[in-house]
């Protein structure tokens, strides 16, 4: 669970920090931890909400792919709470969250369709340093999906590259956001699939 942040949580004060603490327990029911590390550097905080704010808006790829995507990258790199805010934001929005729930293994799992694996191998490859996309993976969804939502997806995993990596170097982990709404634990990753390169 949550505490072990390498940068102490700074306290959201001004009316600002009212503000901010006001939404975040009416989206959330707390104040999301990376929120409060990042309040000691506001530029870069109001940055992310901006980005945030903005990608929430794209409108050309499926909400669930999007997530799917998301949670693949945070489960490879490891960010508990991507992951766990990922499964939450599924249930929150109306999202398949039986599928959600099964992203950490989605190689394994039963319950995907041959566009989510892509979509999520796509998420993986693209995390991978020097990235591992390749011509006919690219090929396969832009079949599938056309050309703006394969932009918007590709902006999306790169977007969550940012705040997984963010969040895995600033020592944040989840803070059991899907364990309030009684959602069932996430299935595990298997520890031999797709770790990275």
């Amino acid at each position: 669970m949550t505490g072990n942040a390498r940068i102490p949580k700074a306290e959201l004060n001004g009316v600002y920090g009212a503000v901010v603490k006001r939404m975040s327990r009416k989206m959330f029911g707390e104040v999301p931890e990376p929120v409060e590390v990042a309040w000691h550097n506001r530029k870069v905080l109001n940055f992310s909400f901006a980005v945030g704010r903005k990608s929430a808006k794209w409108d050309r790829c499926d909400e669930n792919l999007k997530t799917f995507a998301h949670m693949a990258v945070a489960s490879l790199v490891g960010c508990g709470f991507c992951l766990d805010l990922g499964y939450f934001m599924a249930h929150d929005q109306g999202l398949d969250e039986a599928k959600a729930r099964e992203v950490p293994r989605w190689r394994e799992s039963h319950v995907f369709t041959p566009l989510e694996r892509d979509v999520m191998a796509y998420a993986e490859a693209m995390s991978q340093t020097r990235p591992t996309v390749t011509d006919e993976m690219s090929a396969r969804l832009l079949k599938a999906l056309g050309a703006p939502a394969l932009v918007e997806l590709t902006a999306f995993i790169a977007l969550a590259n940012m705040y997984t990596r963010t969040n895995i170097a600033l020592g944040v982990e989840s803070q059991g956001f899907s364990a309030a709404c009684q959602l069932a634990p996430l299935a595990e990753r298997s520890a031999d699939l797709g770790s990275p390169a």
